[in-house]
C-alpha cells in the first residue's frame, strides 16, 4: 500500500488536491482536502491513473489505524490474497464475491474467491 498526496497545479492555478491510499493501480481510500478522516471504499476502485497528474509519496501514512484496530476488524469481508506470482496481491470482497485479479475481470470468476468460500 502506498499513501500519496496529489500536488498537481491545475490550469486555473488551483491546487485543490486530495490524499490517496493506493494498492498498485487500485484506489483503496482517500482523504478529502481540508479533512483528516479517511474514506475507505467498500470495493477498491480499479485502474486509478496518475497520468497527467503529479504526486508525492508521503513519509507518514495518514491512513494508519490505531494499533488496537486492525483493518480486517473494520471490514472483515475484505481479504488480501497472494497471487501466483511472488509479490502480487489481490483484494477479494467475500460479501460481493469480487476480486481485483485479471481472471475475475475477464471471466467474472476466479480461484481466489473459490479458495475463500466456506466448505
Amino acid at each position: 500500500m502506498e499513501a500519496v498526496k496529489e500536488i498537481t497545479v491545475w490550469a486555473d492555478g488551483t491546487t485543490s488536491n486530495h490524499t490517496y491510499l493506493l494498492d498498485g493501480n487500485n484506489l483503496v481510500a482517500y482523504i478529502k482536502l481540508g479533512d483528516t478522516a479517511p474514506y475507505y471504499f467498500k470495493n477498491p476502485i480499479k485502474g486509478f491513473s496518475k497520468s497527467g497528474r503529479k504526486f508525492e509519496t508521503l513519509r507518514v501514512n495518514p491512513f494508519k489505524l490505531p494499533k488496537a484496530v486492525k483493518p480486517a476488524e473494520l471490514m472483515p469481508w475484505i481479504k488480501r490474497v497472494q497471487g501466483s506470482k511472488p509479490g502480487v496481491f489481490y483484494t477479494v470482497n467475500t460479501e460481493e464475491h469480487t476480486c481485483t485479479c485479471q481472471g475475475f475481470t475477464f471471466r467474472g470468476a476466479c480461484k481466489h474467491i473459490k479458495e475463500l468460500e466456506p466448505a
